[in-house]
């Protein structure tokens, strides 16, 4: 843990996006390691625990990460939780809470308030066009015998 804070004083004091750090190991070895890289790389998904997810992934030349542990300086928000589930992270362990990153300007509740919502009670328009044109590419990938499956 106390590398996944170092690593978001670090990113915090090259002013290179928020006070946010993790680390990915499997084993007691290092895999994955990141801090908030949004000002510096213009990209809003480039949260400490996104970096650190494709630091691992890259290094261990998988994308899933099912036997790995995550190490955050703070506890996750909603959009790298579910990269973590999707990379099939075992076990989340994090320092300062949400409620602690609110307090500093990192307020994550609207995002977990708008998934409740149904799609026309959201801030953001969600509408759904061209279905039936999409379903004919997903039943070519459900018939695809060479898939990977994830």
């Amino acid at each position: 843990m106390l590398e996944a804070i170092r690593l978001s004083e670090r990113g915090m004091e090259q002013n290179q996006g928020g006070p946010f750090g993790c680390i990915i190991t499997l084993g007691d070895e290092i895999v994955g390691q990141g801090w908030n890289q949004v000002i510096v790389n213009d990209d809003p998904t480039a949260h400490a625990e996104i970096v650190a997810i494709r630091d691992a992934c890259k290094k261990l030349r998988h994308f899933h990460l099912h036997d790995c542990e995550l190490y955050a300086s703070c506890e996750p928000c909603p959009m790298c939780l579910s990269a973590i589930y999707w990379a099939q992270i075992k076990t989340v362990y994090f320092a300062n809470t949400r409620q602690d990153a609110a307090a500093i300007g990192f307020n994550d509740s609207f995002i977990y308030d708008e998934l409740k919502l149904s799609d026309e009670h959201r801030t953001i328009k969600m509408i759904a066009i061209g279905r039936n044109d999409a379903q004919k590419v997903f039943q070519v990938w459900k018939e695809k015998g060479d898939k990977t499956l994830y």
